[in-house]
């Protein structure tokens, strides 16, 4: 008959709203005995047998806090100033002195934030993390007796499978949550260990068949929260209020654009993330907490990098599609890893169909480009060479939209107001200066063909995996390169000479360098110590262990737009006080990038 082998969990720590798929491993009642994985449902039994399966939440009669911080760890102690400020209570819980005394600088903000919403405008602002109702920034520890926490555990929710006492043991009751493989904890789970069981059932008697298999869970924790990033407006004035509800800008001439590498699932190892926690680590775990993240920050475009082609199809597509918005996406021209279509990431472009209808798409492959160059320019003997150095499969993605909104102050308002948008992620390779370069030349050569066949605002978004300073960036900054520029110095088929071609004409700017020509502010002057006061780019937008700096930019074309506002960077001690990125907060090893953009009024030709 058909038996269980092996049942085991992805991840042993279970978090809210990520579900819980358990891989079960099957032997197959023929001949051969042939091990199977696939799920056998009682619609699809095998040779007269299908698999039943139930969740189980395992509730203690003790009630149990979990900290805040590490959100794997039992809470000891609460911080009464979030209490006496009414900040969401579990932000309020820490597992040790040391990690209440580590989060303070981070933690203090909440109180500042708390009192600000009342001092400065009177009444309640409403933020990511909930609403404040009164002030309150004295911070005293308490240690957390047990009758504290029982409010803050659950958020009332019913259980998507009616709950039911199947067994109490001592201390311990059983309750039955669900009946699918498949099972997300919910709220009324936190602080719970959950138990899966498995069992092979006759298809015609409904009767188990041999002995059940079970996986006993950890705790379910509640998913870790950052603290939300506002924006700044460019006129100096604090605006974390500036969205409305439904996602909308105030002002109806403006829109925002999100640029994010969200980490492609492929690449976030334990080996090269060995200091963020596993469970943390986990896909199921980062979708949710990116999608959480993306959506809250109501961007009108959206641009990703490192998206996995079944994450695209799978996940991001139907979700952002919940939202709003309509999906393109362009995959990169080879392989990766396994050699699965499904590892192979791309650029994924999300835009609001209410605040913009797709014109027109282009898709850039570096790889054709690079075999025109070679067949025009390389001699044969070198080609080959050529290819090996040139052909690396990075993509960009060109997507022409039209505005839906009005642009205030337009004197042909009968104009259709379009935007480009250029979504791309260059070779990361630091040793290959000269092919990252040729890169982004060949992208702003393609956007001037572009600009040229239309008055159009352009916007160029991405990952360039360039410092600021260097070649790309300059490139795209100034519009060229200085011939004595020490990037040119590698150069080994040419392809870079002479320095006087690399031009561009498009009047490109910086978006985050608006942040050093703003004027005095609540805040600004902390922004202006997250920048580099040469290159007026962001300290850095990429922060792991090993390595912090500038990758990821929002370039614009000047004559045509002006920035509004400008998201928060975050702080380098912060963020790298526990882990670095990824983290349990943030799922990426890169911070989203978000500005809020006006296009100028067109005058009469």
């Amino acid at each position: 008959m058909l038996s269980v082998l092996r049942v085991h969990l992805p991840s042993d720590i279970p978090i809210v709203g990520c579900e819980l798929t358990p891989y079960v491993l099957l032997r197959r009642p023929n001949k051969d005995k042939s091990v199977i994985s696939e799920d056998v449902s009682e619609s699809a039994p095998i040779d007269g047998y299908f698999l039943r399966y139930k969740w189980y939440r395992i509730q203690s009669d003790k009630k149990v806090a979990i900290c805040s911080i590490h959100p794997s760890e039992q809470a000891t102690l609460q911080c009464l100033g979030c209490v006496k400020a009414k900040i969401p209570v579990t932000k309020s819980y820490h597992c040790s002195p040391k990690c209440f005394s580590d989060a303070w600088q981070h933690h203090r903000v909440l109180h500042e934030r708390a009192a600000s919403a009342v001092n400065e405008n009177g009444n309640e602002e409403e933020e990511i993390f909930g609403r404040f109702n009164s002030t309150g920034s004295g911070v005293t520890n308490a240690s957390l007796a047990s009758s504290q926490s029982s409010g803050s555990l659950a958020n009332g929710t019913t259980p998507l499978y009616p709950a039911a006492i199947t067994q109490r043991n001592g201390s311990e009751t059983w309750f039955e949550v669900g009946r699918a493989k498949t099972y997300t904890p919910s709220a009324d789970d936190i602080g719970h260990a959950l138990k899966f069981e498995c069992v092979v059932v006759d298809a015609e008697t409904k009767l188990p068949v041999g002995p059940s298999s079970t996986i006993l869970t950890s705790r379910v924790i509640p998913a870790p929260c950052p603290t939300p990033r506002r924006m700044f407006s460019v006129s100096g004035v604090d605006i974390p209020g500036h969205l409305d509800l439904d996602g909308r800008l105030s002002s109806s001439g403006t829109f925002t654009v999100l640029s994010y590498n969200i980490l492609s699932d492929a690449y976030a190892t334990n080996e090269l993330y060995s200091y963020c926690p596993s469970w943390s680590l986990s896909w199921t775990y980062r979708r949710q907490n990116l999608l959480r993240e993306i959506v809250g920050y109501r961007a009108d475009i959206v641009c990703l990098q490192e998206v996995q082609s079944n994450h695209f199809e799978e996940f991001f597509a139907p979700e952002l599609d919940k939202h709003g918005y309509q999906a393109l996406f362009k995959r990169k021209t080879a392989e990766v890893f396994s050699g699965s279509i499904n590892n192979i990431d791309g650029c994924a472009t999300f835009f609001r169909r209410d605040r913009f209808s797709h014109v027109k798409k282009y898709e850039v492959e570096f790889n054709k480009a690079a075999q025109s160059l070679t067949d025009a320019v390389v001699p044969i003997a070198q080609k080959k060479t050529a290819l090996n150095r040139l052909v690396k499969d990075n993509v960009a993605l060109i997507v022409v939209l039209e505005a839906k909104f009005s642009n205030q102050g337009v004197d042909n308002p009968g104009k259709r107001q379009l935007v480009c948008v250029a979504n791309t992620h260059v070779n990361v390779q630091q040793e290959l200066r000269d092919v990252k370069l040729w890169q982004v030349h060949t992208l702003l050569k393609g956007l001037e063909k572009i600009a040229a066949s239309a008055d159009i605002p352009m916007l160029v978004c991405g990952d360039f995996n360039s410092m600021p300073g260097s070649a790309p960036h300059t490139l795209l900054a100034l519009g060229k390169v200085d011939p004595m520029h020490q990037d040119l110095v590698v150069d080994p088929l040419g392809i870079l000479r002479p320095a006087s071609k690399l031009t561009h004409q498009l009047p490109l700017v910086s978006a985050y360098s608006s942040f050093a020509r703003m004027g005095v502010g609540l805040g600004l002057e902390q922004q202006r110590r997250r920048m580099d006061p040469n290159t007026n780019e962001p300290l850095f937008t990429n922060c792991t262990r090993d390595f912090i700096g500038t990758h990821d930019y929002i370039f614009y074309s000047a004559d045509s737009l002006t920035v509004e506002s400008l998201l928060e960077l975050l702080d380098e001690e912060s963020l790298r006080k526990d882990t670095a990125l990824p983290s349990p907060e943030w799922s990426s090893d890169h911070i989203a990038l978000l500005a809020e953009f006006r296009c100028k009024p067109r005058t009469r030709r």
